[in-house]
């Protein structure tokens, strides 16, 4: 589902990813880690259409990038740093535009189940702007998930949520890998990153240093690996 041949992004002078080789096999969950500064959001940024490559191949479902960005942009959800949602705009009123802009025939329908999914049927008619960090990480994720996406692309998704919200988002993203979904995720989380996923992949200094299977693989297996990889503890 997603295929990175010898990727290169380079800022000015400064390589930020290098050399990049990855695959992502349709219905498979990768998680993404490395220090700050390894160049994962990039590599997701690139992903998800928002920017270009300075070389090398990507194709999302058959569908090169960036020359076919706009038929990638149909099959893929994105949860990154910005929630891209409307604060003067209630939970629903949100949804049901982005429902608008995917073409939804059955929005109404959607945005309810979307809602009662991330716990927030309760609150639809508030605005966004009184909403938690948490809350509104939760609506991000129902706005990304809304059109039933073929790829849900997360970077640090689980950031603002309490207990609750992340087993819930747990929960979500099982039952849409369940369903087929191709999941790619960045975390910091490393325990945990390898714990939900089938494969994780350590991005340090622009380069994939190894492609790990997480069944094969104990956590503490997994940390000392991180660390000889990144020169790096597991909590920097």
């Amino acid at each position: 589902m997603i295929k990175i041949n010898n990727l290169a992004k380079n800022y000015g002078l400064n390589p930020v990813l290098r050399d990049v080789n990855l695959q992502v096999e349709q219905g498979e969950f990768v998680t993404l880690v490395g220090p700050n500064g390894a160049g994962k959001s990039t590599l997701m940024r690139i992903v998800a259409t928002l920017i270009k490559q300075t070389s090398g191949n990507v194709t999302i479902g058959g569908w090169p990038l960036p020359q076919r960005a706009d038929k990638v942009r149909r099959h893929i959800g994105l949860v990154s740093h910005q929630s891209m949602l409307y604060g003067d705009l209630t939970a629903a009123e949100n949804l049901s535009f982005f429902a608008r802009l995917y073409r939804l025939d059955d929005a109404a329908a959607r945005v309810q189940q979307a809602l009662k999914t991330v716990g927030l049927l309760a609150r639809q008619r508030d605005p966004v702007s009184t909403f938690s960090r948490g809350m509104v990480q939760r609506l991000t994720i129902a706005r990304a998930t809304l059109h039933g996406p073929d790829v849900l692309l997360l970077d640090e998704p689980y950031t603002g949520l309490d207990q609750d919200a992340a087993q819930l988002l747990d929960d979500l993203l099982l039952r849409e890998r369940g369903n087929g979904r191709t999941i790619f995720m960045i975390t910091h989380d490393l325990v945990h990153g390898l714990d939900i996923c089938d494969r994780v992949v350590i991005l340090n200094r622009g380069k994939i240093m190894a492609d790990i299977d997480s069944k094969q693989t104990t956590p503490t297996e997994f940390l000392d690996l991180y660390a000889a990889h990144t020169g790096r503890k597991k909590h920097e």
